[in-house]
C-alpha cells in the first residue's frame, strides 16, 4: 500500500510541476511581441539582409534568426526584430531606422501569432 501511495504521489508533483513549467512557456509565449518590416514588392533579397543589419543594432531590437537558405519570397515576411521588452520610443527609433530605406513600406508591431 505505501508504495502504491509514494507511486501516485510522485506522478501527481511531476504532473504539477510540468503543468507550472508549461504555464511559464505560455506566458513567455504570450508575452512576445516583433517588428515585422515590410518591404516593397520585388526588392532584391540582399537589399533586405542590408535594411536589417544597418538596424540591428538598436537596444531592445534583436533581429529575429533568419531561416537558412530562405526563397525571396518567404524573405518578405522574413525580416523581424524581437521587441517584447522594447519601450515605446525604441521601437520608434527601429521604425525610423528602417524607414530610411526606400525599399521599406512600413513596420508592423505584432505577436508571433499574427495578431
Amino acid at each position: 500500500m505505501h508504495v502504491l501511495r509514494a507511486i501516485a504521489a510522485g506522478a501527481a508533483v511531476a504532473t504539477a510541476v510540468s503543468l507550472v513549467a508549461g504555464c511559464g512557456a505560455f506566458d513567455k509565449a504570450f508575452g512576445k511581441q516583433e517588428a515585422v518590416v515590410v518591404f516593397k514588392d520585388q526588392t532584391p533579397v540582399p537589399v533586405m539582409l542590408r535594411v536589417r543589419t544597418a538596424c540591428s543594432h538598436l537596444p531592445a531590437a534583436i533581429p529575429e534568426r533568419l531561416p537558412p537558405h530562405p526563397p525571396a519570397v518567404q524573405m518578405q515576411d522574413d525580416v523581424r526584430y524581437l521587441v517584447s521588452n522594447a519601450s515605446d520610443a525604441q521601437i520608434a527609433k527601429l521604425e525610423q531606422c528602417l524607414n530610411r530605406f526606400s525599399s521599406v513600406v512600413g513596420v508592423n508591431v505584432e505577436s508571433p501569432d499574427g495578431s
